[in-house]
């Protein structure tokens, strides 16, 4: 098909801005349904797992596809609330344009502006709607003025002559004959419209009422006109942004496919497990079935499109088919928000620790912002997870999907650590025969937010290439568990002297020399506990923002700045640490008789005195303890000394 007749466009929100009633229009309008789905029942075509139904919000991200005019567009319909800002970072990956909705009565809420800072830094082209409008209180102006605030050049559409203005403002050559009297002709205006519009330099607003199906054309027209078809490559460049479990055909990827072929039977590479000379494997995977995103078996799937894949057992959301280097610079993982609470799973009744940890691993595949880990020093079954909605709904789901009972633990905040001052770790591993590895590392502190810096300054005559890109590949595992249990960074490590044997070196060696060597230097340069601080967006009605400065001290907690929008509401932007805000959303819903909304997201990690955090048990033996450690290492002992994670 050709590329310009396609469109692949997500649709972002605020939770309950109308978003997924909104997909609903538009596929009753192009004619992919018959009849019009409703959330508040249960029916809306894009939430097909029973929690959405159930609780009428969206849980994860839905693919579909319909045809406008001459294109064919892949919408992804994405979840609104911040817990599942994994579902709506991956659509991000796959898209080349973006409609955003924003509640008229509202205004731009705070996950909204949390989308928008993620579009506009990756420089997508963004439709905005401002829905709802046939409610009470909608003003459609001050949400102009709110996102001329955020730095975006909108253009009401359905204005008379804001469309030549908008033009004119952007084309010196067009604005000359503007200010001469020059009659533009209209077509010339649309072209120069949509060419500013699908480079992201200017930014159309519609407006509508989704509920009563106002708008609707309007906005698919645009979605055609100034939204960006995509533009592949020859060579094969893809990502898998979700994953689904079927019951007869297994375990199915969405691919957006930005380069190349993918075809029925073809067979792909990927990189598989460690194997036991600590090199990844290259596993072959023949792709066995290939379907559109209205469930149609196609076979084929090419460059600028959207498909479900199935054979490709051993990938999972966010893998990379093909090319890594050709995909867009916005496929990273964490772009929008990490883990960064961890929590106990309790199994309950008849659910038994085995079929709990197969349940959690399916999950995890389609999740992977979703960290499972079974802790085998203490027993017990542990996630890292985004917030409590999403704890809510994985209970559901392993009771509805599993049939397993759980209850969770209280959340824990994850710290990190750093050290305090400059150090030098050392590791000799020349016993018991035969084994030979010495390191000695250089440690200093880094700046804050710099994560981990490595550099060799050893000559592979001392330490040959290949022991040295060990030591490289060795270096996560060293840090991922200081002094104070937590993963390290913000640290420079350089490698500054070391020796191998000709005759006694074994191949793995510097595999187990490496953490040997950093947890000394790591004892010797002292710990730093790091906690999360998180920037925190409230509004609120006036008359609150007293009250919510004096919990913003009592948190130990900063205001950054304050905001009145002339109509009884402020916005306060402030910093908080994560353990002492994670459950204020709750009460600043009581306390507001929810008109007060509460937005949260990293800003950074900052000194936290030990007393106020916590250390972490080790997962696995301590390198220190060197006579257990290398017995560990030479398989002596049960476990290992890499099964931390």
């Amino acid at each position: 098909m050709d590329t310009e007749a396609i469109r692949n466009i997500g649709f972002f929100a605020h939770v309950d801005a109308g978003k997924t009633t909104l997909t609903e229009q538009v596929l009753l309008r192009s004619g992919v349904l018959r009849k019009l789905g409703s959330v508040d029942s249960g029916t809306a075509y894009t939430d097909d797992l029973p929690v959405e139904k159930r609780r009428g919000i969206s849980v994860r991200s839905s693919v579909t596809c319909f045809s406008w005019k001459h294109c064919r567009i892949h919408l992804i319909d994405t979840p609104g609330h911040s817990d599942f800002s994994g579902e709506i970072e991956r659509a991000i990956w796959a898209i080349d344009g973006a409609v955003v909705l924003i509640s008229a009565p509202e205004g731009v809420q705070p996950q909204t502006e949390v989308i928008l800072s993620i579009l506009k830094r990756q420089k997508l082209p963004v439709l905005f709607f401002i829905n709802k409008m046939d409610r009470e209180g909608a003003d459609p102006g001050r949400v102009l003025s709110q996102l001329k605030k955020l730095s975006f050049r909108v253009c009401a559409v359905s204005r008379e002559g804001a469309l030549e203005e908008a033009v004119v403002d952007l084309d010196d050559a067009l604005m000359e004959k503007y200010l001469e009297g020059e009659s533009l002709p209209q077509a010339l205006l649309r072209e120069r419209f949509s060419n500013f519009a699908r480079a992201g330099v200017l930014f159309p607003v519609l407006t509508g009422s989704a509920l009563k199906g106002n708008g609707i054309e309007a906005l698919l027209d645009a979605m055609v006109e100034c939204l960006p078809p995509p533009a592949p490559g020859p060579v094969l460049s893809a990502v898998a942004f979700a994953a689904r479990q079927d019951n007869a055909l297994g375990r199915g990827l969405w691919v957006r496919v930005f380069g190349g072929t993918l075809a029925t039977r073809m067979s792909i590479e990927c990189e598989g497990p460690l194997s036991p000379s600590w090199e990844r494997e290259i596993l072959q995977h023949k792709i066995t079935q290939i379907r559109d995103a209205m469930g149609k078996d196609t076979g084929l799937l090419s460059g600028g499109e959207i498909g479900l894949v199935y054979g490709l057992s051993a990938l999972k959301a966010g893998s990379v088919l093909g090319d890594k280097a050709l995909l867009p610079a916005r496929i990273q993982p964490g772009l929008m928000k990490r883990p960064l609470l961890e929590v106990q799973v309790h199994p309950e009744g008849t659910a038994d620790p085995e079929s709990l940890k197969k349940a959690l691993d399916t999950l995890g595949f389609e999740d992977p912002l979703l960290e499972t880990h079974y802790d085998r020093s203490l027993s017990r079954q542990q996630l890292r997870v985004m917030g409590s909605i999403q704890l809510e709904v994985l209970q559901e789901q392993l009771k509805e999907r599993f049939g397993l009972d759980v209850s969770f633990g209280s959340p824990d905040v994850l710290y990190r650590e750093t050290i305090l001052r400059e150090g030098i770790g050392f590791a000799a591993y020349t016993m018991p025969k035969p084994c030979w590895a010495i390191l000695k590392f250089l440690l200093k502190p880094g700046k804050r937010g710099s994560g981990v810096v490595f550099n060799s300054v050893v000559s592979h005559a001392d330490i040959a290439e290949s022991y040295q890109h060990q030591v490289a590949q060795a270096l996560p595992i060293a840090l991922r568990q200081g002094r104070l249990g937590w993963p390290v960074t913000d640290v420079e490590i350089t490698l500054i002297e070391g020796s191998h044997h000709l005759i006694h070196t074994h191949p793995l060696d510097f595999i187990v020399a490496t953490p040997w060597a950093i947890q000394d230097g790591l004892s010797r340069c002292g710990s730093v506990l790091l906690e999360p601080i998180m920037e925190a967006r409230f509004s609120l009605p006036s008359e609150l923002a007293g009250r919510i400065i004096s919990d913003t001290a009592a948190m130990r907690g900063e205001v950054l700045e304050s905001e009145a929008d002339g109509e009884g509401r402020m916005v306060l932007r402030c910093l908080l640490p994560l353990k002492e805000c994670m459950d204020y959303p709750r009460a600043l819903s009581s306390l507001s008789s929810g008109r007060a909304g509460m937005s949260l997201r990293l800003h950074s990690y900052r000194d936290c005195p030990l007393e106020l955090g916590k250390r972490q048990p080790r997962r696995s033996v301590d390198p220190l303890d060197t006579a257990k450690y290398i017995l560990a290492a030479r398989s002596a002992l049960e476990g290992g000394i890499f099964d931390a994670d």
